[in-house]
Parts: structure tokens; C-alpha cells; sequence
């Protein structure tokens, strides 16, 4: 019987690159800082297009779009948990 995880790996390219991200650890201020700096904490993307003071239309986030998103964010999430935790920062800079 084969588990949900093993088809998943075989079907899903981006798996190994998935596994790397989730498994990164961060301990060094340096790339934490250069992970929060690199990763947006919100979508850039994302828009309210107005004129003359009217919302014409919404342009909703496309970084959902990315097949990496939830590994990416996790990555920057640690990053902030090193820096805030171990290093003692503000990362209200980040935020």
C-alpha cells in the first residue's frame, strides 16, 4: 500500500525543492536579515485601481500563484523567528 506522501512525490517536480525549503534552518543574522529584506510580507502585486477617487477595479494577489508560496512565506517566517527569539531585534521593520 502506498502512502498519500510517496504519490505526491512522485508526481509533484517542485517536491525536492519543496522538502529543502521546509527543512532550512536559519542561524546566522545575516541571511536571516537578507530573507526578510528578499520576501515581501505582503503581495506587491496586489491593487485597487482608483480614478478620480473611485475603485475601478481590484487586482487581487498573484503570489498564490506561485507553487512555492507557502514554503517561501514559511522561510521568511523563520527568518523573523531567529532575528525576533535568538538575536533579541525589532523586526517591526519587517512587518
Amino acid at each position: 500500500m502506498t502512502s498519500v506522501t510517496q504519490v505526491l512525490c512522485h508526481h509533484d517536480l517542485l517536491y525536492p525543492i519543496r522538502r529543502w525549503l521546509e527543512g532550512t534552518e536559519i542561524h546566522n543574522a545575516k541571511l536571516a536579515h537578507l530573507l526578510c529584506k528578499a520576501i515581501p510580507a505582503q503581495c506587491p502585486f496586489e491593487r485597487d485601481v482608483k480614478l478620480f477617487g473611485r475603485q475601478m477595479f481590484h487586482i487581487p494577489p498573484m503570489c498564490k500563484l506561485n507553487p512555492l508560496y507557502e514554503e517561501v512565506v514559511g522561510l521568511r517566517f523563520k527568518a523573523l523567528c531567529y532575528l525576533a527569539d535568538e538575536c533579541g531585534e525589532d523586526i517591526t521593520t519587517y512587518c
